[in-house]
């Protein structure tokens, strides 16, 4: 759906069959992936962050984590973190790293926060402040008041001047919704539990929410993106310091 080359045949089959049920899940893929290129830009170049724990990274593709940050700060420091064994064995690529930073990678659930704690912080300097990101994966974490806890946890060992960077699916378009619900009765995967803006908002309850404040990702200071303009998607997210 963003355009790439790196994938299976049975990803693409996948694929084609998500856009015959539901053609806006490819301006979903596409947009939240853009803001998460904007985010990573603006902490890199402008908010001076130089750490960044990626949970929920998927499979590589253009611009990761690491790309985008290493090009404005090329001493910049990313822990990659994910559960999905295909991720694992595209690891290598992740690992590309700048002489002057690192990159690092960890096999785990969003759900062991002291385990991925413990990990990353043989890269990472957690005395130091770190961008926390989390893009489209605590829908994962079925449970909201488990999901809360999980972020706050993270949070609870980033120092202040860090920030939370997390964009989720929501339910504002009943399309996503009920494409959703097929996709998690039928795959056998983990089911994603799109939840309401004001939920997503209150992952951030405590911080200093950057402007424009929580909204659709189209909608996260836009720029000119490869794919132009598209109309707002049923994913929203956000980016807010810790004081």
């Amino acid at each position: 759906m963003l355009g790439g080359k790196d994938n299976y045949p049975v990803d693409r089959q996948a694929g084609d069959r998500i856009r015959q049920v539901f053609p806006g899940m490819v301006d979903i893929a596409r947009q939240s992936r853009y803001m998460l290129v904007r985010v990573v830009q603006h902490l890199a170049a402008e908010a001076g962050i130089r750490q960044f724990l990626d949970i929920g990274t998927g499979l590589p593709t253009v611009d990761n984590t690491h790309e985008v940050a290493q090009r404005n700060a090329p001493e910049s420091r990313i822990v990659y973190v994910d559960n999905d064994p295909l991720v694992l064995v595209h690891a290598a690529a992740l690992l590309t790293s700048a002489p002057e930073g690192a990159t690092d990678y960890i096999q785990a659930d969003v759900r062991d926060p002291d385990f991925i704690l413990g990990k990353a912080a043989e890269t990472l300097d957690f005395s130091r402040p770190t961008a926390l990101m989390l893009m489209g994966i605590m829908g994962l974490v079925a449970d909201y008041d488990e999901a809360r806890t999980v972020v706050d946890r993270l949070l609870a060992a980033l120092p202040s001047g860090s920030y939370l960077a997390l964009y989720d699916g929501t339910d504002t378009d009943p399309a996503y919704v009920q494409a959703l619900g097929g996709y998690n009765r039928g795959s056998g995967a983990i089911p994603y539990t799109p939840r309401s803006p004001e939920k997503i908002a209150r992952f951030f309850d405590g911080l200093e929410l950057l402007e424009p404040g929580v909204v659709p990702v189209t909608a996260w200071r836009p720029e000119p993106n490869p794919w132009g303009t598209a109309p707002e998607v049923a994913c929203w997210g956000g980016v807010a310091r810790k004081a």
